[in-house]
């Protein structure tokens, strides 16, 4: 079968083909409606991204904390919840049921609902890398943390976490792409973004292999944007002659 590239040319509405394929006003294009998904899928991607990291770091962090055992399992708790429900179980959950227990959340927009739940799932996986980086450091680091007479909360931001994140880049590499393709399961609570985008714009024009190709795509150069970021912040953060230990007695919090 022929492909028809022009496919994304065509009004959305009469199926006309626009000239300069850029549709205007209320009439865009296939090709108009696929970039503004690229936008919806992107926002998903990032908001969720941010809110697994703040969220998965205190997670890490509060599992590594000495002397609050209580702390330790709590954060243990959340990553076993959060980490074996399959994430579109997590959507659906704060899509349909947490919204009915919980009655402020009835007026939280689906995006924002879908961001939550991307969100809290990548942070219990964070949270597993946050806690590996932080007993990966030598016991060196925080001895000289604690001879610095610093706090518990001022040896975690100048001395740990520091040395923690630049260990954990590669790893969360991985994690910060995983976001992007998990972003589409955003689909099933109708978020407008590249796979809901895919299975209407493809009932609509019959055109299954141009638009699945092009939505692949953007995919493939979302995860390598954010590839290509990560590597350039890792060089950046290198510390020369750096390298990790683990070890049995390794690295304990202050």
């Amino acid at each position: 079968m022929a492909m028809d590239w022009q496919v994304f040319c065509r009004d959305t509405l009469t199926t006309e083909v626009v000239s300069g394929c850029f549709g205007t006003g209320r009439d865009p294009t296939y090709l108009n409606w696929v970039f503004q998904a690229w936008g919806w899928t992107v926002a998903v991607a990032l908001s969720g991204l941010a809110l697994a990291l703040v969220a998965g770091s205190i997670v890490g962090v509060i599992r590594t904390l000495p002397g609050s055992p209580w702390l330790a399992r709590l954060g243990n708790a959340w990553v076993e919840l959060f980490r074996n429900i399959p994430l579109l179980v997590q959507i659906f959950l704060w899509y349909h049921v947490v919204p009915t227990l919980v009655e402020p959340m009835r007026a939280f927009p689906s995006f924002l609902l879908v961001v939550i739940a991307l969100g809290f799932f990548t942070s219990a996986r964070i949270a597993e890398q946050v806690r590996a980086g932080i007993q990966a450091l030598p016991r060196g680091q925080r001895d000289a943390g604690m001879a610095l007479g610093f706090t518990t909360f001022q040896c975690y931001r100048h001395v740990i976490l520091p040395m923690a994140y630049r260990i954990i880049i590669p790893p969360l590499t991985s994690e910060s792409m995983n976001v992007f393709k998990n972003s589409s399961v955003a689909f099933a609570v109708s978020i407008p973004e590249l796979t809901q985008f895919a299975l209407q714009a493809g009932e609509e024009t019959t055109r299954i292999i141009e638009i699945f190709l092009v939505v692949t795509v953007l995919y493939i150069i979302s995860a390598l944007v954010i590839n290509r970021i990560m590597a350039f912040i890792e060089k950046r953060a290198r510390i020369p002659g750096f390298v990790a230990t683990a070890s049995a007695g390794g690295q304990q919090a202050c």
